[in-house]
């Protein structure tokens, strides 16, 4: 067979490696990367920005949290960071049957168009402190870097199984006091569990916005959004075991708007 013939297979080959490699994707994690934003980037102009500004409440008794068992681990039990309580729900009782309630995620669902927005650079960071994860609920944006770390003096590991079509499973292992790890996720998703297959106590949620108009409620309840151009939102607040609560704020040129969320534990 002539030379030419044999090398046809071959340059028809790499010529098609060439053409799927000009096809922009979005990266889930696993890829170490950020996903492209699709469409003309929208800059925040802080000349009209307003801000949402909200407490979470809990009304109902709330079970009371109990400590978690950690003595199949030694590095775990003897740890510095002191002893681990459940996280299902944390509140901060103001009465008999109300508190704050902490942990809560609360992002802006619509009301932005087609607006889009450039992902932070700064990562958001999931840290392995005293056999739990460091925040219990974690957020960030679309293509923004999630950073993983293990500030333990024990083996760990992270494990999620997204639901969302293009996020992809995420499963690591970390040394002791071992380095970090960066992962963005594609698409937009709410509450993924983040779990580590050595020690089954630990548990954290990670969710995923579309936009950078998002916040987790602290001890005290409190939440804030800043930087959002005027406008009427659907604002969403996200409990992992009493589920979801919205609202519709509007937010004028430098104002703060108030949104106070309510949940109850029946």
């Amino acid at each position: 067979m002539p030379l030419v013939n044999r090398s046809l297979p071959l340059l028809l080959c790499c010529a098609l490696l060439v053409a799927g490699g000009c096809k922009r994707t979005g990266t889930g994690a696993g890829s170490g990367s950020s996903p492209a934003a699709e469409g003309p980037i929208t800059a925040i102009d802080p000349a009209t920005a307003g801000n949402i500004e909200g407490t979470v409440h809990v009304i109902g008794q709330v079970p009371e949290r109990i400590e978690i068992d950690m003595a199949q681990d030694p590095a775990c039990a003897m740890s510095p960071y002191g002893k681990n309580l459940t996280e299902g729900i944390v509140s901060q009782k103001d009465g008999a049957t109300t508190g704050k309630l902490a942990n809560v995620y609360v992002y802006v669902k619509d009301g932005l168009g087609n607006k889009v927005f450039a992902a932070p650079m700064e990562p958001a960071v999931l840290d392995q402190k005293g056999c739990r994860y460091v925040p219990h609920v974690l957020a960030a944006m679309v293509g923004q870097p999630i950073e993983f770390r293990n500030s333990d003096p024990t083996m760990h590991n992270v494990h999620m199984q997204p639901t969302v079509g293009g996020n992809q499973q995420f499963d690591i292992s970390q040394p002791p006091n071992g380095g970090t790890t960066r992962n963005a996720f594609a698409k937009p998703e709410l509450m993924i569990p983040v779990r580590c297959n050595n020690h089954p106590w630990m548990q954290a949620f990670l969710s995923v916005a579309p936009n950078p108009f998002f916040a987790v409620s602290g001890e005290d309840g409190h939440f804030a959004i800043h930087g959002l151009p005027p406008g009427t939102y659907t604002l969403v607040a996200v409990q992992e075991q009493l589920g979801q609560q919205q609202a519709s704020v509007t937010v004028t040129t430098h104002g703060t708007a108030t949104a106070d969320f309510s949940f109850n534990t029946k």
